[in-house]
């Protein structure tokens, strides 16, 4: 891809030719006298805002049979018109534009990137049959879902039961996709991804138990028309599971799309400007100082009494409360970030409530001792409530955007600001819990780099899971086989999200450095709220172009933007 700036360059060359050739046909004449038209440069912002416009639009697939239509020949007849938005969009001049507005050219330019390559490479459509998954039970903590999803899903989560006649309605129409969307997807999937396959089977065995949920919510049952659309979904979905469980047994095919193609979408879709190399010696980094810190703080600690778990569910709400009041009251009197009314209400949504001791995952043991560094990582929470309070100006940035392009942005920050607070004092009364964020931390590394050698095919899903669990601090992936499996398939269906977390922290702290030094040039003093303010401000975009954003230099963008 080096065309961000090239491109400019090419319409120079080009220009004097078009020129030329212009004038030529205007002497001549056409034989047919046709009225010949004149070359014209679009070079406002208002062009890319009415480009995305129509781009988003086109994004949304046609409907098929009261599905949304993924077949093969509807993708190719749509392609000559995708490959002219394309081209509108490289046509546009940028020169003379702010930095705000050249970020978001570049994000317009990311998410087109993002459908050529799930078009050529990815295929969810065709090689992941998780794609299919239509029910969600529960709303994301970053802007849109993990990982690939299709257009028409049923969001439990947004609905409040009993319902209105006019969530009935909704959730009757969201319903009525889940059996044709079954029925395109048995067409559709012709992929030979064996373990993206083996995987996908239990996503939708687990959906039609989500299906039978929606039974018991208050006033379905004796709904008879809504009913019968739950019991159809039920149907067809397990009709779908059956069907791949038999074609399960034909899949032999890699699931990895490989280095090049990794390293591709990294740059021209996420745009993180770091290779699969660059990635693997960033995690492998992380996961021997994450754990080189753990044992310092251990031994540092080795006097103090070890902490203590809640044990019943009032000591735990008891913990979970006063963890809140400590953490909120740590970034106003701190100094770190302007506290917004919405945050402590977005945080308290998501305390959590206790889990028996045998039953708790990797996030829920930490928890259980001092949720404040699981806490800092909800600034997930603050976010969503900032784009649902305070709105971007930009249209481009307003929304989520596609393709988990958010991700260095927003796992970056949420995994970033657990060492971030650490470091600015947050855990002063409870020297101990340091060592939970440092366990965190090696956590995200060793699942990352595991799912980084996964995507080359030097790994199984199994044998990244193997490197997450082996490489995880006190054996705290071991207690739970579900969040592993979720997390790695996660990861084989989303390339790079998995390494957004470390990857996405080292870039916010290379920002900041940058961001510090600025100011320092400027003979003014760094503040982190001021850096921490700025960053909420530009919202939810990759931190590189943040990063731009913020202190004018792009040096860090030349593996991309050239």
């Amino acid at each position: 891809m080096k065309v961000l700036y090239n491109r400019k360059q090419k319409k120079q060359k080009l220009l004097p030719f078009l020129i030329l050739l212009f004038l030529f046909l205007t002497a001549c004449g056409d034989r047919n006298n046709e009225e010949i038209p004149k070359l014209e440069t679009k070079t406002t912002y208002g062009d890319l805002i009415a480009l995305f416009k129509d781009w988003r639009a086109f994004e949304v697939p046609p409907m098929k049979d009261g599905a949304p239509d993924y077949t093969a020949r509807t993708f190719e007849k749509r392609q000559p018109t995708f490959k002219n938005l394309q081209e509108q969009l490289m046509a546009i001049d940028t020169a003379n534009w702010p930095v705000p507005q050249k970020v978001d050219w570049t994000l317009v330019w990311a998410e087109m990137n993002g459908y050529d390559f799930n078009h050529r490479i990815l295929k969810p459509w065709q090689r992941d049959p998780a794609y299919y998954k239509s029910v969600w039970q529960y709303r994301s903590d970053v802007p849109a879902h993990e990982g690939p999803t299709h257009h028409k899903t049923t969001e439990v989560w947004t609905y409040s039961f009993p319902l209105n006649k006019e969530e009935r309605a909704r959730l009757h129409s969201d319903l009525s996709v889940i059996p044709p969307l079954n029925e395109q997807a048995q067409q559709n999937l012709t992929g030979n991804a064996k373990e993206l396959w083996q995987a996908g089977i239990r996503v939708i065995e687990d959906q039609s138990v989500a299906l039978k949920g929606i039974l018991n919510k208050e006033g379905v049952s004796e709904d008879s028309a809504l009913a019968s659309a739950v019991q159809e979904a039920i149907t067809s979905t397990d009709t779908f599971a059956d069907w791949l469980t038999k074609e399960a047994t034909s899949k032999t095919g890699p699931s990895g799309i490989g280095k090049e193609n990794y390293t591709w979408y990294l740059q021209n879709v996420h745009l993180v400007p770091l290779s699969w190399e660059d990635e693997v010696l960033l995690l492998k980094r992380e996961l021997a100082r994450a754990w080189s810190s753990l044992k310092l703080e251990e031994h540092r600690n080795r006097n103090l009494p070890p902490l203590q778990a809640a044990d019943s569910p009032e000591a735990y709400d008891l913990m979970a409360d006063e963890g809140a009041r400590s953490l909120m009251t740590f970034l106003e009197k701190q100094d770190i970030v302007t506290v917004k009314e919405y945050f402590e209400p977005a945080l308290r949504e998501h305390l959590g409530s206790f889990v028996p001791k045998t039953k708790r995952n990797f996030f829920l043991i930490g928890e259980h001792y001092d949720p404040r560094p699981l806490y800092s990582h909800f600034y997930h929470w603050f976010e969503l409530a900032r784009m649902e309070q305070e709105p971007h100006a930009s249209e481009v940035r307003r929304g989520p955007l596609l393709y988990n392009i958010f991700d260095s942005r927003n796992e970056g920050t949420a995994t970033a600001v657990e060492e971030l607070f650490l470091q600015a004092g947050l855990y002063d009364d409870s020297p101990r819990t340091r060592e939970i964020v440092y366990i965190m931390i090696a956590q995200r590394a060793a699942r990352g780099l595991g799912s980084l050698y996964a995507h080359t095919n030097e790994m199984t899903m199994e044998e990244a899971g193997g490197i997450h669990s082996e490489y995880t601090p006190r054996g705290w992936m071991k207690t739970e086989k579900e969040l592993l499996l979720f997390e790695q398939h996660l990861y084989m269906r989303q390339p790079g999200y998995g390494s957004s977390y470390i990857t996405g922290k080292y870039l916010l702290e290379a920002a900041m450095a940058d961001f510090a030094k600025m100011k320092e040039s400027e003979k003014e003093g760094f503040q982190i709220k001021e850096f921490m303010d700025t960053l909420n401000a530009i919202g939810n975009i990759p931190i590189s172009l943040g990063h731009w954003e913020m202190t004018g230099q792009k040096d860090h963008l030349i593996s991309i933007m050239q």
